[in-house]
């Protein structure tokens, strides 16, 4: 059979190929591809004790549990009258675009934190990660909006915002995180320049990558300077329960009587990260549209339901047997866990102290912070710790970290590593600082 031009062409023809530089910058950022590059450097160097990642400890996952959790909010429905037919549905078949179990979880905001909302107020989405991505769309909607964000901070949230194309505008992090009139400066300076911030991105509770926590004063003022500044609150905490027992401060959420708080929740660390839930609270009243207002999270559903039409009802099932479980407190149900983080940071900081004393800083040049809890710390070191020196101390020393430059909006933290300690045991954490300390020593020190 004779073969057309067209047909002639598609079989000689080269393949297609594309230029970096014409995808859209998210791609070509070098900035985006931070998490991808800590993951390489741990599988070329897989003999290193890596404090590199924020999981969680593996010790108490259990599979038999899996079944257990499916079960019992299986049997929960049925305890409620809903016939097999719907139980059936709200499993294998898409469900609602907000969510299965957004009455449990505002009965745990209830029981842990003291939040009060509506469970129209709540959306669950997959994972904490969807939650910013849905928050950024629906509340951005001109390219002269700006989102503030504390600097440095979680990764996935500047992602978010450069997927989206939201500019940034960064609030330098003191010793005790944002300082809320830092936040009004550059509120300020965004709008003489043009532009109108929009919201300000926060994790009040053991900060990701610094491990810092706001003071309640703070936590006060920065809800006075958002209504001053016509602000909202994205708040973040997927660490809020892992602190000191008997340390806890009010989240942002439970102080917020003026609805400027937009709260970003995750399962990921309180039940598993293979769930890949999350949530959003939007109690913010959204008027003008047909009918009576609705709550943002209503509202948000449309955005929703463009990105992935509903959070999995199986992974939902799951989570919500594991909130029954726990009588609706994660709180009480992690208090073991959050006692093994304590002590896990407390090895990190002896070991610290015993392989670099603090009197004698002079003589070394390493110094970090002491948190509270989470799963973080900083430290500041004599060199720059970048992607270089990192590869570096996983071949040659056996041991990774986090640079904490690839966690600021610009430049900054070129002398700081984030040391993440959540997923390692007590011996690997002493035997990761001493070769830590080994590298360190081992690196010729440069100007700040």
């Amino acid at each position: 059979m004779t073969m057309t031009k067209a047909q002639e062409d598609l079989t000689t023809g080269s393949a297609v190929t594309l230029e970096l530089a014409g995808l859209h910058t998210g791609v070509s950022d070098p900035r985006m591809d931070s998490m991808r590059l800590l993951s390489e450097t741990a599988f070329r160097s897989p003999q290193a004790i890596s404090f590199a990642s924020g999981r969680p400890y593996e010790g108490f996952f259990d599979i038999a549990k899996l079944h257990h959790y499916l079960d019992r909010f299986v049997e929960h429905l049925r305890e409620r009258g809903m016939p097999e037919e719907r139980i059936k549905k709200a499993l294998f078949q898409y469900g609602p675009i907000n969510g299965l179990i957004r009455d449990m979880i505002t009965r745990t905001l209830e029981v842990d934190e003291d939040i009060h909302v509506a469970p129209e107020a709540v959306m669950v989405t997959h994972g904490c990660q969807e939650a910013m991505m849905i928050a950024l769309r629906g509340l951005f909607a001109s390219p002269s909006d700006v989102l503030l964000t504390v600097s440095p901070c979680y990764v996935g949230i500047a992602g978010a915002a450069k997927m989206l194309d939201i500019p940034m505008a960064a609030v330098p992090e003191g010793t005790e995180g944002i300082d809320p009139e830092q936040v009004a400066t550059v509120a300020r300076e965004v709008r003489e320049s043009g532009l109108r911030p929009v919201a300000c991105y926060v994790t009040p509770d053991f900060s990701n990558p610094s491990g810092h926590s706001l003071p309640i004063a703070t936590r006060h003022r920065l809800l006075e300077v958002a209504a001053e500044q016509d602000l909202l609150l994205l708040e973040d905490n997927p660490y809020g329960l892992f602190g000191r027992d008997g340390a806890q401060v009010p989240t942002l959420k439970a102080l917020d009587t003026q609805h400027r708080v937009i709260y970003l929740g995750s399962f990921a660390k309180t039940v598993f990260p293979g769930a890949r839930v999350g949530y959003l609270v939007a109690d913010q009243e959204v008027t003008g549209g047909p009918g009576a207002a609705k709550l943002l999270a209503e509202e948000l559903g449309k955005v929703k339901s463009m990105f992935t039409v509903g959070t999995s009802g199986i992974s939902q099932a799951l989570v919500g047997g594991v909130l029954l479980d726990a009588d609706f407190s994660l709180r009480t149900a992690n208090r073991e866990l959050a006692d093994l983080y304590v002590r896990h940071l407390e090895v990190t900081l002896s070991s610290l102290a015993e392989h670099f004393p603090p009197e004698r800083f002079a003589e070394h040049g390493v110094r970090w912070n002491v948190p509270g809890g989470g799963f973080f710390l900083s430290v500041e070191v004599p060199f720059v710790a970048g992607l270089e020196a990192l590869d570096r101390s996983a071949r040659e020393h056996g041991v990774g970290w986090a640079p904490m430059s690839m966690f600021y909006v610009g430049d900054g933290g070129e002398h700081i590593i984030r040391l993440g300690f959540s997923p390692l045991t007590a011996e690997e954490i002493r035997e990761g600082v001493r070769r830590l300390a080994e590298f360190i020593k081992a690196t010729p020190r440069t100007d700040r």
